[in-house]
């Protein structure tokens, strides 16, 4: 599986961004794929995520209401929209996929990832 995120940029506080991830290699096998953010000196959190098998999501606290996971009619895209941004939004995202059952917000639960794309908010 190989995971491709764009969309990340430079915002002021308020304004949206769309993240895009690509996946290529996904199969019948494959259960989640979610959006991780890590700031600087900070653990990787989980965003949100969503099951590809059923379609129900799942969103961090701070998140929710805010922040919109959904997959593209191929279900080979996720997107997250993001509106409301807030300076503490401010990290790499990270694209996952995963081939287990788990906790669909935790980084254990995945096994494939992307080389991230910048957000930061102003």
């Amino acid at each position: 599986v190989q995971l491709v995120e764009s969309g990340g940029g430079s915002v002021q506080a308020g304004y949206s961004l769309r993240l895009s991830c690509a996946a290529s290699g996904l199969t019948a096998s494959n259960t989640y794929m979610a959006w991780f953010r890590q700031a600087p000196g900070r653990e990787r959190e989980g965003v949100s995520c969503i099951d590809l098998r059923y379609g129900y999501t799942s969103y961090a606290d701070s998140m929710k209401g805010r922040f919109t996971i959904s997959l593209g009619n191929s279900k080979t895209t996720v997107y997250l929209q993001m509106n409301s941004l807030k300076p503490e939004d401010t990290a790499m995202y990270y694209c996952a996929a995963s081939s287990k059952y788990g906790n669909c917000r935790e980084v254990r639960t995945y096994d494939y990832w992307g080389q991230g794309t910048q957000v930061t908010v102003s």
